[in-house]
């Protein structure tokens, strides 16, 4: 009896014992689950003739919820069949007029608006790959990444249809068809495609038109930053775009939430989290032409809103506004992003209420992520052992001056112990494969890491330091690299030292990221070395920059140096506060911003 008793209180006290030892254990069980879940689905996803992209997934959804609220926009709502509908007349128009075929690459030059949805659907649907431009690059970037991509459309909305006539001579010599989203244009070279969409049917187009698409197609280009200045088309392919869409049933969206969109749809996080992502789980989208600080609780109440998606700046700018009494009166109940400081997230808990923060750590091309799916205050994931046998990552030893992982005696990386900061990378496999960069072998070479831990081994290297506590929680700690991020983009520091080196009174520039106190991220600082018996022109360096250059990429402060600090090894240090002395940039121009409070 008395050994009875004894095991009936030893079961009795092991749920206690396994939440002091494993405290976290329900919630890794949970993610096992949710990881198998996604494994069996993208199984199935790959078998399936023809292949099952986020397109077919979209036409069930028709099916299943025809009338269900699918976009939400400025007091309009969509349902799921307009969709369809809209997709198949914008399809059928550039089949006719447009003459696209199966593999073609289409670009797209527009702001937040269902048309955007709408252009991506219908390309889908006669398997081209969209490529989504920044709709704020100008001039020679925009010529780049149009170019990189291979496209041979470029579709733009009226408000851009300044940028496209900067650039429309070199876009006619290559004999790109240029379409506005308009009824009218007076411009040679430029067709209009809104009257053009008006003439066409919007019944069904045959699956046949999309046969050749497989799992590892390109769906779309998205644009990252990266050392050679000039942005880079990211490749995502259909498989990629399923892994990042199933990022919402980790974070645990169901098909009756709405979701708040307010990021660029050229952006992954609102592309593929926000858009592809809603249509995997069957919610409905709330979209924002841009993010506004004042208006941020009044949609999430209007709509009521269940889910929003942030960026770190996001969430200051929003803890940043006037107290009010209706601060907690909403209904949203998940946040999905990345880049919130800790201080943010407990400040915003306090503030707007019991939210979950899912905070989540990706590169738009890597191959390697994490999601922070306990809640850990400040961590961008966990280190879940299921996780780690399909993608082989580790953390190595990194040599800031040299700019380079260290490696020992036998000519491989060294592996950082947890509590240490080390650069990431992770194994390339069939698993956790790297797509690399459209057109652009050298920078896709470039990400890769070679002989790691064993003589022939490939990995990716993310650019990213980060740490490992002792409980498995992953924190952020820098980037690496000309890189450095800036309301929630990407500077490519290369890039706006040759915009500044075009200024008749400058002989060298070295742009870097710095620190401004209740900010996320680095501001732009651009450290200059004026030509001998020249004055710093501000006025003629602020023109140059305006026009060559995003507002984020734009420098908000320089520094004249008698010379530019370099490193042993002959490069710009990109953290210098040698300089003699540090002005503004026009005051016009600190107030630029591609967010709005």
């Amino acid at each position: 009896m008395y050994t009875f008793f004894t095991v009936v209180a030893g079961l009795a006290l092991l749920p206690l014992f396994l939440y002091i030892r494993f405290p976290y254990l329900i919630h890794d069980l949970k993610y096992s689950m949710k990881t198998f879940a996604i494994g069996a689905r993208m199984s199935k996803h790959k078998k399936t003739k023809p292949c099952y992209t986020v397109l077919e997934c979209f036409l069930d959804k028709v099916k299943k919820h025809p009338d269900k609220p699918f976009i939400v926009f400025e007091n309009r709502t969509y349902s799921y069949l307009d969709a369809d509908k809209r997709s198949n007349k914008i399809a059928r128009s550039l089949l006719e007029f447009a003459n696209l075929k199966e593999g073609d690459t289409v670009a797209l030059f527009l702001g937040n608006e269902p048309c955007y949805v709408w252009i991506w659907l219908g390309l889908a649907k006669i398997g081209c790959t969209a490529a989504l431009l920044n709709h704020g690059i100008r001039s020679r970037s925009l010529l780049h990444c149009f170019s990189c991509c291979g496209a041979t459309v470029l579709i733009a909305s009226t408000e851009l249809k300044g940028a496209v006539e900067e650039v429309l001579p070199t876009l006619r010599e290559q004999n790109v068809s240029v379409f506005i989203l308009g009824a009218e244009c007076d411009t040679a070279g430029i067709e209009t495609l809104g009257d053009k969409i008006e003439r066409v049917s919007d019944e069904p187009l045959s699956p046949d038109l999309r046969s050749n698409v497989t799992i590892k197609s390109p769906a779309v280009y998205i644009y990252t930053s990266g050392t050679t200045g000039l942005p880079k088309a990211a490749v995502i392919n259909h498989e990629r775009m399923w892994f990042a869409s199933f990022l919402q049933m980790i974070a645990g969206v169901k098909s009756d939430d709405v979701i708040y969109v307010c990021l660029p749809m050229y952006h992954s996080s609102a592309f593929l989290m926000g858009l592809t992502g809603g249509i995997e789980s069957g919610a409905t989208i709330v979209l924002k032409r841009k993010f506004s600080a004042s208006q941020f609780w009044e949609d999430c109440r209007k709509y009521n809103v269940t889910v929003i998606q942030y960026i770190g700046e996001i969430m200051r700018y929003l803890c940043n506004t006037p107290k009010k009494d209706n601060d907690r009166d909403h209904k949203v109940r998940l946040a999905l992003g990345n880049g919130i400081r800790a201080d943010t997230w407990s400040e915003f808990l306090h503030r707007f209420g019991d939210i979950k923060i899912c905070e989540c750590y990706g590169a738009t091309e890597g191959n390697v992520g994490f999601v922070n799916y306990v809640g850990k205050l400040g961590a961008i994931g966990r280190d879940h052992f299921l996780y780690k046998r399909f993608v082989h990552y580790a953390l190595l030893k990194y040599d800031t001056e040299r700019e380079e992982p260290v490696r020992d005696s036998r000519g491989f990386c060294i592996e950082v112990p947890r509590g240490e900061t080390g650069l990431l990378v992770a194994k390339i496999t069939n698993l956790s494969p790297f797509s690399g960069y459209a057109k652009n072998s050298q920078q896709t070479e470039k990400k890769k890491l070679r002989d790691v831990f064993v003589k022939g081994d490939l990995y990716f290297n993310s650019g990213d330091l980060l740490k490992i506590d002792q409980e498995g929680f992953i924190y952020f700690q820098d980037r690496i690299g000309d890189t450095f991020r800036w309301k929630g983009e990407n500077v490519a520091t290369t890039e706006v030292s040759d915009v500044l080196m075009k200024v008749d009174c400058i002989e060298e520039a070295n742009v870097y990221g710095v620190m401004v106190p209740g900010n996320e991220g680095r501001i732009g600082m651009a450290a200059l070395k004026l030509k001998e018996g020249h004055d710093f022109d501000a006025s003629e360096t602020c023109k140059h920059v305006k026009a060559g250059l995003p507002t984020y990429a734009r420098p908000r402060f320089v520094r004249i140096q008698n010379s530019l600090a370099v490193t042993g090894t002959f490069k710009q240090l990109k953290k210098s506060w040698l300089g003699l002395e540090m002005r503004l940039i026009g005051p016009q121009m600190s107030s630029i911003s591609f967010l709005s409070e």
